[in-house]
């Protein structure tokens, strides 16, 4: 079974990736790696905006980095077809959260566990969560990602 299709026995597609909405580009190869730049929690129904711990749960936060892990899956779809992924190496998750809040491992689990599920062991990748006052366009979780190609 592909990704795609594991993504749409989850009850996703695939998106059109966004543009970057300042000056960066998406995605950076140099060599088998693929640097993905912050992609947000965005989805079909528009951004997920919020802060965990005030205006969202814990809940709500995994799937916004559900979709962010997605996002990332359409830039690297850009580059090479997703069956060309050989590992996830590392994500950076930051999370739009009060200075209380304390769960931003668990809110990062939306997307490692979604990776995971997609990509098996290759899915399994080394993790930073960070907490942040705030994000671009109010998001509540940004991730960036390495990916290693064939």
């Amino acid at each position: 079974m592909t990704i795609e299709q594991k993504l749409n026995d989850l009850g996703y597609a695939l998106p059109t990736p966004t543009a970057p909405a300042a000056s960066y580009v998406p995605v950076r190869q140099s060599g088998k790696l693929l640097f993905v730049s912050g992609q947000i929690s965005q989805g079909p129904d528009g951004i997920t905006k919020g802060c965990l711990g005030d205006s969202l749960d814990v809940g709500a936060g995994q799937k916004a980095a559900e979709l962010c892990a997605i996002n990332i899956l359409a830039h690297v779809n850009t580059v090479v077809p997703l069956s060309q992924i050989k590992a996830v190496q590392k994500l950076t998750v930051l999370v739009a959260s009060t200075p209380t809040f304390n769960e931003q491992h668990l809110v990062a689990n939306g997307a490692s566990d979604l990776f995971i599920k997609l990509l098996g062991d290759t899915g399994k990748h080394a993790r930073a969560a960070f907490g942040v006052a705030s994000l671009p366009l109010g998001a509540a979780v940004e991730i960036d990602a390495i990916i290693e190609i064939e």
